[in-house]
């Protein structure tokens, strides 16, 4: 049996690994390379693997760094399924379109030419098999490689994966989500007996706000500066954090009212898009958020938001004068309206701009969270004069402590760690926190690596 790893090594994004067992190649994701020229050029790179000899693509969430390359499997010649829980399934459809139609608009600027076409992407979901959490689904009768999915608490339908394969037991993380994060569920226990864990670690330096901390800094934020008639940015990631936010803000405007009242803008038609998954999934909620929508509560839609589906409807927002809120993607504000919106509103002194997820390296959302005076959008120069935040406990992805709780939750400790989707000081962090804390050998992986296990 032997482990690869073709993405997501001492970075945080590309997640691709290969598992070669029994006779057959298991691919676990296969997403898209992020955050400037030189790592999405990636992207147009040959696979390290033929994609027509791979026996099953496991898919462990939605998001684009996760599943933005699967049409490049369909395109270059794979026939098996793809298995993900009924949720990703209906996600990682308008991930993959909406990601075409940015390559697609890239491309009449600069020439290139998208990595698939919407074939590929009709091919992906037509082969995509569902299986649901806890549900025991063979890959293959003869080899007898068995499957299972474990609620990840990250987003809407994300997993981590078990694979069960000739006496070994290998779990690969995806992303681990947050403590506290409204709507999804908490993270399920690692499963006991665990021989090989590949274990993600975006946030494996640091520790994040707690909730209540979370909920202080918005409510702080927005009321100042609605106070000051300034304009408050988010650019949000059109899954997880665009629904958390909303319903963030319901609580603190319609249920306490402990912020006052402002136009508030969902500047995104995928994050609109997907917000109506979240409404058909309800099973997938978490205790809280199913007593709301008991008592008849609209978790993502209150007095005051506005749904901007048409490019008209977002320019209309800037005829609103005053306080407002706009949530826009992209998430890293590499591309989207929210590129729009920042070259209005970043020199403005009396706006905000609070980023709530992880930022790649060379991304306009990481230059400007690095303390950038200065930033190039649209060819233009712009100053940096609005206040900038960001919030730990907004991001999806559980910090360190947080995964170490979750590896040693089985009731016995993973015999093995690969260490995987962060940044190399973070990555080096957490492998070297699991051998103090657990006496267990963790490796940082880095791409192209091939173990034996």
């Amino acid at each position: 049996m032997f482990l690869s790893f073709y993405g997501a090594a001492r970075e945080v994004t590309g997640s691709c690994n290969l598992l070669e067992t029994a006779g057959h190649k298991i691919l676990i994701d296969c997403g898209m390379f992020q955050g400037g020229e030189f790592n999405e050029q990636k992207n147009f790179e040959q696979f390290e693997f033929n994609p027509k000899e791979l026996s099953a693509v496991v898919v462990t969430h939605a998001h684009l760094d996760h599943v933005g390359r699967l049409p490049l499997l369909i395109k270059n010649g794979y026939e098996g399924f793809f298995y993900a829980t009924p949720a990703t399934i209906e996600l990682a459809g308008l991930i993959m379109e909406d990601a075409l139609e940015v390559m697609i608009h890239n491309g009449i600027k600069t020439g290139a030419l998208p990595l698939y076409g919407p074939e590929d992407i009709a091919g992906v979901m037509q082969q995509f098999k569902a299986v649901d959490y806890g549900e025991e689904f063979l890959l293959n009768d003869k080899a007898n490689i068995l499957l299972k999915f474990y609620d990840a608490g990250h987003i809407f339908g994300s997993a981590f994966a078990e694979i069960n394969s000739e006496g070994k037991k290998i779990v690969f993380s995806g992303d681990i989500g947050n403590e506290g994060a409204p709507i999804v569920r908490d993270t399920e226990n690692l499963p006991a007996d665990t021989d090989v864990l590949i274990c993600e670690s975006t946030y494996g330096d640091r520790e994040h706000e707690s909730p209540e901390e979370r909920k202080k800094i918005i409510k702080n934020m927005i009321a100042e500066a609605v106070g000051i008639g300034g304009a408050v940015m988010v650019p949000s990631f059109s899954l997880e954090r665009t629904q958390e936010l909303l319903y963030e803000l319901n609580e603190l405007i319609d249920r306490q009212k402990r912020i006052p009242r402002a136009p508030i803008f969902l500047d995104s038609p995928l994050a609109i898009a997907a917000t109506g998954v979240y409404r058909k999934y309800t099973e997938y909620y978490d205790e809280d958020a199913e007593r709301l929508l008991r008592a008849g509560d609209d978790l993502f839609q209150f007095p005051g938001l506005t749904m901007c589906e048409t490019r008209e409807e977002s320019k209309r927002i800037n005829q609103v004068l005053g306080p407002k809120i706009i949530i826009a993607g992209a998430g890293m504000m590499n591309g989207g309206r929210i590129v729009h919106h920042a070259l209005r509103y970043l020199s403005d002194e009396r706006s905000s701009l609070l980023i709530i997820g992880y930022q790649a390296v060379g991304t306009l959302g990481r230059k400007i969270l690095d303390g950038a005076e200065e930033v190039e959008i649209k060819g233009e120069r712009v100053k940096v004069r609005c206040r900038v935040r960001a919030i730990g406990a907004m991001s999806a992805h559980g910090d360190r402590k947080k995964l170490l709780k979750w590896i040693n939750s089985g009731g016995s400790l993973p015999k093995k760690v690969y260490v995987n989707h962060g940044e190399p000081d973070a990555s080096e962090e957490l492998a070297k926190r699991i051998k103090k804390d657990f006496g267990v050998k963790a490796t940082v992986v880095n791409r192209g690596l091939r173990v034996k296990i």
